[in-house]
């Protein structure tokens, strides 16, 4: 089912593009008509893409990873801060720091700074220095929070980018294109869509068109992360009955690193049709009857020499 449809596009005036002398041939595609010098953008086509990029946001944030916001334009900013905050998305509406993707671990030290002024207020540091000193560090601190502010908890390169406004985002999207990072992206007809991998053909100006298409890739997320979190409950759940059932059995052994896990009710049942074989019977030894032994013959006794008497003379 799809997520959007024409009339709801319509009436957010997404299919307004810019004049007609001044359109990207390569948008060619996704245009329908040239009106009173304006061209008017396909929203069937617009339905489609939308569609197919929703999808793609989704498995993201189902594997857990995330998806950067970006959009430094006036009337988006704060309806694009708003909506990453909602579904737990880095952001970047101020000015795009140079370097952000392809330079990341100098802007993770420029984090990290910020989190241990934070510290410092937290353990009482911050109070021992003097006066201008923590005037400095303070106007350090929110210079850092207005710029960096909303990525603080990134700890990683991002899995994909969202931009409004492909040509006045265009560092952000080389950057991106340089680490092979998927960009997902509201395409105007001024512009060129070669280098974005998802293209949103639609009206990148009005407030209204922003908000109503960032909110269905917002959903779209939103869903991911609750089939996520659902997947998460069912394995922890099964992983306790597992444990109940071995120290129910006495079985709760570690297993050794890297062996293959034992199917014991596939075992006992293989023991189970296994043919009984017999034990081979014992000879039965024949035991020699022991025969009686002979009686010991009594040595005679010896007589005794009978002295004759000497005769009377």
């Amino acid at each position: 089912m799809s997520r959007t449809n024409f009339q709801e596009l319509l009436d957010a005036g997404a299919h307004f593009g810019h004049l007609a002398r001044k359109w990207n041939p390569k948008m060619a595609p996704y245009i329908f008509i040239e009106r009173n010098g304006i061209h008017i953008i396909d929203l069937h086509k617009t339905v489609v893409k939308i569609d197919e990029a929703a999808d793609f946001m989704k498995e993201l944030a189902r594997s857990g990873r995330k998806i950067l916001f970006v959009a430094t334009k006036k009337q988006a900013k704060e309806l694009i801060a708003a909506k990453a905050l909602s579904v737990n998305m880095p952001s970047v509406t101020e000015r795009w720091p140079g370097g952000m993707l392809t330079n990341f671990p100098t802007i993770r030290k420029a984090v990290k700074k910020m989190v241990t002024i934070d510290k410092m207020k937290e353990d009482g540091t911050f109070d021992k220095l003097a006066k201008r000193e923590r005037l400095q560090v303070d106007r350090q601190r929110a210079k850092l929070e207005k710029n960096l502010g909303s990525i603080k908890d990134m700890s990683r390169l991002p899995s994909a980018l969202f931009v409004v406004d492909i040509q006045k985002e265009a560092n952000a999207v080389k950057e991106a294109n340089r680490l092979n990072i998927p960009v997902i992206a509201m395409v105007d007809t001024c512009c060129d869509p070669t280098p974005i991998d998802y293209v949103i053909p639609a009206n990148d100006d009005a407030a209204k068109s922003i908000e109503y298409i960032t909110d269905v890739f917002c959903k779209a997320i939103q869903e991911g992360l609750d089939e996520r979190k659902l997947e998460k409950e069912k394995a922890d759940a099964e992983q306790a009955a597992d444990e109940s059932k071995n120290n129910v059995a006495g079985k709760n052994l570690r297993a050794r690193r890297g062996a293959k896990p034992i199917d014991v009710e596939a075992e006992a049942a293989k023991i189970d049709e296994a043919p009984a074989v017999e034990a081979p019977k014992a000879e039965a030894t024949e035991v020699k009857e022991a025969k009686p032994a002979k009686k010991a013959v009594k040595a005679p006794k010896a007589e005794a020499p009978v002295e004759e008497a000497p005769k009377a003379e």
